[in-house]
């Protein structure tokens, strides 16, 4: 192979057969469980990277997501924790970790974006009057949290809006002297949003010690409450918004992820 011809077909690994597709990426039915707690205000000015700042007085958002129909990357399911910040006083969230059971989605979501996929189990159902949502890893339990099933009808203007907001991640690709290559922060938003329908209810959480799955050390304080949303929508590509690299004078490159 040429390398002309090396350069014209890279674009993903490995080179002659790319574990994902090319984008755009519309997920159908994907269905959401966001549990809204408060946490250790400290533990959170610890883990978001400057130049974000936390936002909402401790406030984290554990989220458990059922993807029945992802185009490229199939059926799958997501658990994982978002953090209200502010970019420049502007309102997002951060994405503190994410934890997945498909090969596909987490080399396309650390490689393109960023996001801080790490392979795991989680589940939503529901059983009887209860929504349950859970994460496992290595045979053990992470996190469960349960929303009462559809209680109240939640504005859907204020779905779409915490669907379609600004979304911040650190993407971090090292050399191969394991200094980094890239160290990124990269901002995004989903489009073409459907809200098929929204709802809100009493909640509980419960987060586990576990290496691999380091939820718990954002620990539950108060829980705040829960939402419970079923949409369609398209996973809009990024732009490098700060490059931790670049020097501290330099400005950052507006270019996609």
């Amino acid at each position: 192979m040429k390398e002309t011809e090396v350069r014209r077909q890279a674009w993903a690994m490995p080179l002659t057969s790319p574990a994902y597709p090319r984008g755009p990426y519309r997920f159908i039915n994907r269905e959401f469980l966001v549990i809204s707690y408060r946490t250790d205000p400290a533990r959170l000015e610890a883990v978001v990277p400057a130049p974000l700042k936390p936002a909402g007085d401790g406030v984290v958002k554990m989220e458990f997501i059922r993807m029945p129909d992802s185009a490229g990357f199939g059926d799958y399911m997501e658990a994982g924790q978002v953090i209200p910040v502010t970019f420049n006083g502007q309102p997002g969230t951060y994405s503190h970790n994410m934890f997945l059971n498909d090969d596909a989605p987490i080399e396309g979501g650390r490689e393109i974006w960023g996001f801080p996929k790490k392979f795991a189990n989680s589940s939503l159902r529901v059983d009887k009057d209860v929504l349950i949502g859970g994460l496992n890893s290595n045979g053990l339990p992470a996190a469960i949290g349960t929303m009462g099933f559809k209680y109240q009808t939640f504005d859907v203007a204020k779905a779409l809006a915490a669907v379609t907001g600004d979304n911040y991640l650190l993407k971090i690709i090292p050399h191969v002297d394991c200094t980094p290559r890239i160290c990124e922060l990269v901002r995004y938003r989903c489009e073409n949003v459907t809200i098929h329908g929204a709802w809100r209810g009493p909640a509980a959480l419960q987060l586990f010690e576990h290496v691999r799955a380091p939820v718990a050390e954002l620990p539950v304080r108060e829980v705040l409450g829960a939402v419970h949303i079923l949409t369609d929508l398209t996973l809009g590509l990024g732009e490098v918004v700060h490059d931790y690299l670049a020097e501290p004078s330099a400005p950052a490159r507006k270019r996609r992820a």
